[in-house]
């Protein structure tokens, strides 16, 4: 079998993957790309199983990679979508407070939300939270109206084909499992053959680190599952959100807590937890990979982690296993919600990179060495982002390519 030749090789077929493909096809037509996915299709994974949410900016510290490329990204996807007739809607969305004691907090997020350039965003009192979302508990709000909904798979698969268009190749049930380096390229060890190619690009996602230490990296963290279980709001009862409606977040966690999202399919999507996956690819509690869990058990940074938030992390299953305490949390955003309301949904699983000291990394982080550009943290907001995150990619490897 004669192997694959190509200038760039992009591991990872997810929106950031194929973003990234996309902005390297545009910067660098003369360059053949080829992504390389291991599943059968496009955005199987994280993509897949995102809940469709465009991102303002809202949250992110200000002149953060996070920043930077959300409201970037948030722009260049809107456009996208307009151009290839990918139906999408600015939403917006409120954030609420409940007490108090999370006005700072919320304070915080409006400084940064202004900071990071969001336009129209607004204060809200008690009675304007309930103008916009009459069933909602709230003291006070905000208001983000650039907040939007799209369907990701559906901008992944439009990426791939124009990536096709342009003369690149995506290349499904292709699995890395090795790296060469040899004198003036790498050599591809995949499933599907040997990949000859001049330069790597990991977007791996939920095994990047394992893609970076494939290629001779030490990525300085582990990647660790957690999966996020979802309800759906009954469709008799979905007149209970207008926009979307989100809580206060726990500023000493990257998780937005639960909350209320309108799809772009009409579906109302409530939820998720963060309860730890037994499997990379662990969207069921069923789902149990022993090298997976011996690989998260085995890090002395999950260790520290689990240490510092056991009590977080029992609460989060607690609302898996019981669909009442699930339900309660719900409610503290919807008194109106009732058990009745809501019905199971399916589960989606972030990649969140944990260092040695058990910190969870926050902002993006892509690191560039030789003949290789390895995106090692991009949970939330990267599928927003990923137009962004897919040009600075692509400055990482045009360096690379006249180095």
């Amino acid at each position: 079998m004669s192997a694959t030749v190509c200038d760039i090789a992009v591991v990872g077929g997810g929106i950031v993957g194929c973003a990234t493909a996309l902005s390297l096809s545009e910067t660098h037509p003369g360059a053949k790309v080829v992504v390389l996915e291991k599943e059968a299709r496009l955005a199987a994974h994280q993509t897949g199983h995102n809940s469709g949410v465009i991102h303002a900016g809202l949250y992110y510290r200000p002149g953060s990679l996070k920043a930077r490329n959300c409201t970037a990204g948030r722009e260049a996807l809107y456009a996208f979508c307009d151009e290839h007739g990918i139906p999408c809607e600015r939403c917006g969305k409120v954030v609420v407070a409940v007490d108090e004691q999370e006005l700072p907090a919320l304070d915080e997020l409006e400084r940064r939300g202004r900071a990071n350039g969001l336009l129209g965003l607004e204060r809200l009192d008690a009675a304007q939270v309930r103008a916009r979302e009459p069933h909602a508990a709230a003291i006070a709000g905000l208001y983000v109206p650039q907040t939007g909904i799209v369907d990701y798979t559906r901008v992944t698969e439009t990426m791939g084909g124009l990536v096709r268009q342009r003369g690149g190749g995506i290349l499904l049930g292709t699995e890395l499992r090795s790296v060469r380096r040899e004198q003036d390229h790498l050599r591809l060890g995949t499933s599907g053959g040997e990949v000859k190619t001049r330069l790597l690009v990991n977007c791996a996602g939920l095994h990047c680190d394992r893609v970076a230490r494939r290629a001779g990296v030490e990525p300085g963290l582990r990647i660790i599952p957690f999966r996020g279980e979802y309800y759906e709001v009954r469709p008799e009862r979905r007149d209970l959100v207008r926009h979307l409606i989100y809580p206060v977040p726990d500023p000493a966690l990257p998780f937005l807590g639960v909350h209320f999202t309108r799809m772009i399919d009409g579906t109302v999507e409530a939820g998720p937890n963060a309860v730890l996956a037994w499997k990379r690819e662990g969207y069921r509690w069923s789902d149990i990979s022993p090298a997976d869990l011996a690989d998260t058990l085995t890090f002395g940074g999950f260790w520290k982690l689990a240490g510092n938030f056991w009590k977080v992390g029992l609460n989060e299953y607690r609302r898996s296993l019981f669909k009442g305490a699930f339900v309660s949390s719900l409610q503290r955003l919807l008194p109106d919600l009732t058990a009745d309301d809501v019905t199971r949904r399916g589960a989606g699983v972030r990649a969140q990179a944990v260092d040695p000291d058990g910190k969870l990394v926050d902002d993006f982080r892509i690191t560039t060495t030789e003949r290789m550009v390895h995106v090692l943290n991009a949970p939330s907001p990267a599928a927003t982002a990923s137009l962004s995150i897919g040009k600075f990619v692509a400055r990482e490897v045009g360096r690379l390519l006249t180095a």
